[in-house]
């Protein structure tokens, strides 16, 4: 299925458990992020998950989101220049999906606000060293995988990559 702003106005918007405004995509095969900007930036949370994305990329400018549900999908990219359109996303769930390469890491570390991050169950969480360079690389998240950061790896990564 193509993400069209028919698609989305007829998507489900809820007030979630955190009382965000919240946006569900879910379910729907989508194969690329498109026409978000059909959504005229009225959500704080968009849910993605179980569709068919490879790639997160293709946002428009988004003042309002601060969460991206990403889980379940095929995502093994993440482009540039992500803090021009995401600049207030708290936290990015990328679980089970098919990340494998560190550097795809570097992406994420231009967003300022980002202190939420989930890499679970993708190939690039099994790499050596990965969670010391996430921590590396994001300052500023303090949760990575459902767990919080500790001083001490914010200690080793520093030792380890400076």
């Amino acid at each position: 299925m193509k993400l069209t702003v028919d698609v989305i106005n007829d998507a489900v918007t809820r007030i979630n458990s955190l009382n965000d405004r919240e946006l569900v995509l879910r379910d729907l095969r989508l194969p690329a992020i498109e026409n978000l900007g059909g959504t005229k930036d009225l959500n704080d949370t968009i849910d993605f998950c179980n569709n068919d994305l490879k790639s997160l990329e293709n946002f428009p400018r988004m003042l309002r989101l601060k969460h991206l549900l990403m889980a379940n999908n095929r995502i093994s990219h993440i482009t540039n220049g992500l803090e021009e359109y995401l600049p207030n996303l708290k936290s990015l769930i990328l679980t089970n999906n098919a990340m494998t390469d560190l550097a795809e890491v570097d992406a994420l570390a231009t967003l300022p606000s980002l202190e939420f991050l989930s890499f679970l169950d993708n190939p690039v969480s099994k790499k050596p060293d990965y969670r010391l360079y996430v921590i590396h690389k994001l300052p500023q998240v303090r949760v990575l995988d459902f767990k919080k950061v500790s001083q001490k790896e914010r200690e080793q990564a520093q030792a380890m990559f400076q």
